[in-house]
């Protein structure tokens, strides 16, 4: 009588169905070895890198570990073919303006410029970071002093880290340095209400306020550059500082330089970790937009150095940390960040110097093969090489521009629409332009089709845009239009801190960023003197 009584019991079923699953499971892992796909192909350890996980794009944190077992043809020192090469008319095609897959990118290997070569133990040091955000993080990059080296560091200074990894200690000689984050999401009140379940603690006291993953999104969009920053975080026992934007404000602002505040970010090397195929291609056009910028800044021949410190100082002028009464922040700033960081400068621009056609390497000292700036960052991958090993020296190598008003007219007209309209505004008066006329120079600047197509017209500098391009003061015109592009969003972001980081976040911040800098500056001044 038990056993048709055990049978009609629920129990019983949920019994046999996990003796069942176990002995499923133990059969599965003991299956004969032909039935075993073949064994997974070991991580390669050689220095020539591997960017299969910058492509992947998965809401899964854990969907970008995989490495591609082939490098891409541009990382290897023996490849005959520029990979890296933009086809014709790229910013001018519509199909590349509304991607969703890296497969619809120009071609396979566009933007890898972008990827730098970093510790592969400190590489995943920062991935495990991102891991812990149960928030979805679409786009994701670490940047500043606490990934790539801008100068000497102080021995005597004190690790921020309550207890890093032995990677974080490596790569920063001490773990002596925050390390800094930007997080590209696709809804920005989804991933703060998200956030703020796991970590409150992250969060000033907007947390208490009713609604407020609304309040906090609110925030970060409307006031400043579109920024929400979360700073002195301790994530796997190392200090953090991360700052969550959302991709449509991110894209924006590297196409068009609407406030330059994370553009000018990308336009020195940063470790991407988590890619995005739209941001992938925004930020080509913000770096080539970078390299036209300064190229417009320069005289006919000039040095790499100069070059690259003339693309890192744009998004310094104007910011108000850069002002020595309110933070005193190191004045040789630009200067060390390029001197530590040549070879990665020359792995962002010097494939797109090669697509330019009025900009060229001058000096017989160049390698001739295609790829060797990407080789000579991977070489020098986290070393600090003295400046007589770098090639070139400190100064780097000369190249020269053709000053053709023809040439420098069209590098006008494919500045950033934002960014170039403000260009515009500053000659109208110069040139004495009444309004009609002017309506009708800035018809002609626009991209788009005016007959309703869905393509872009062919951006070539006309008279006014020529006649800009011969003017004698342009590199302070320049100079002018990206203070005024930085100066109010940098100001007011500086002021939401205040609001986002809390109070005492924020006194502690501009402390510390005090008395850095102000130890710097002495530094500077005594050096001068002696």
């Amino acid at each position: 009588m038990a056993l048709p009584r055990l049978a009609t019991s629920p129990g019983y079923y949920s019994l046999v169905g996990a003796h069942s699953f176990r002995l499923g499971q133990t059969a599965w892992h003991c299956r004969p070895s032909t039935l075993r796909s073949p064994p997974q192909q070991k991580r390669s350890l050689t220095t020539t890198p591997s960017h299969h996980e910058e492509h992947q794009n998965s809401a899964s944190p854990r969907s970008e570990i995989t490495d591609s077992p082939s490098p891409p043809p541009e990382h290897s020192a023996t490849t005959s073919t520029p990979d890296t090469a933009l086809p014709p008319g790229w910013e001018d095609n519509p199909a590349y303006h509304n991607i969703k897959t890296f497969s619809q990118l120009p071609h396979r290997h566009f933007g890898h410029n972008q990827h730098m070569r970093i510790n592969d133990d400190f590489k995943e040091a920062l991935r495990q970071i991102l891991w812990q955000f149960k928030a979805p993080i679409r786009y994701a990059f670490a940047y500043g002093s606490g990934v790539f080296s801008q100068g000497k560091a102080s021995a005597d200074a004190l690790s921020p880290h309550p207890n890093p990894g032995k990677a974080v200690q490596d790569w920063q000689n001490g773990g002596a340095k925050i390390i800094d984050f930007i997080f590209g999401v696709s809804h920005t009140q989804h991933w703060h209400s998200l956030n703020l379940t796991q970590h409150p603690e992250h969060y000033s006291a907007l947390k208490h306020l009713p609604y407020s993953s609304a309040a906090i999104s609110r925030v970060q969009d409307s006031f400043g550059a579109g920024v929400y920053f979360n700073p002195y975080i301790t994530v796997n026992g190392t200090m953090i500082k991360y700052g969550v934007v959302n991709l449509a404000t991110l894209s924006h602002d590297l196409s068009n330089w609407s406030t330059l505040y994370l553009a000018g970010r990308l336009h020195k090397p940063v470790k991407i970790l988590r890619d995005d195929p739209r941001i992938r291609l925004a930020n080509q056009v913000n770096l080539i937009s970078a390299l036209r910028t300064a190229l417009l800044m320069l005289p006919e021949h000039f040095t790499e150095r100069q070059l690259y410190e003339r693309i890192a100082s744009l998004s310094y002028l104007g910011d108000p940390r850069m002002n020595t009464l309110i933070t005193s922040e190191n004045p040789r700033k630009v200067s060390n960040i390029v001197g530590s960081q040549l070879p990665g400068f020359r792995q962002l621009y010097v494939p797109l110097i090669n697509n330019l056609p009025n900009v060229s390497f001058t000096d017989p000292r160049t390698p001739s093969s295609a790829g060797w700036e990407t080789a000579d960052a991977i070489r020098q991958t986290g070393t600090a090489l003295p400046e007589t090993d770098i090639l070139g020296g400190a100064t780097g190598l000369e190249l020269s521009q053709d000053l053709d008003p023809r040439k420098r007219g069209n590098m006008v007209r494919r500045l950033p629409a934002a960014f170039r309209r403000k260009l515009y505004y500053q000659y109208k008066s110069k040139f004495g332009l009444p309004g009609s006329a002017f309506d009708e120079v800035l018809e002609a600047s626009e991209d788009e089709d005016p007959s309703g197509g869905l393509g872009f017209r062919k951006r070539e500098g006309g008279e006014f845009e020529r006649r800009i391009a011969g003017e004698a003061d342009l590199a302070e015109v320049v100079g002018k239009c990206v203070r005024s592009t930085v100066q109010w969003p940098a100001t007011v972001q500086s002021a939401k801190g205040v609001v986002t980081a809390g109070v005492g976040r924020s006194w502690r911040y501009w402390a510390e960023k005090r008395a850095k800098g102000g130890g710097k500056a002495a530094g500077a001044e005594e050096g001068k003197e002696k």
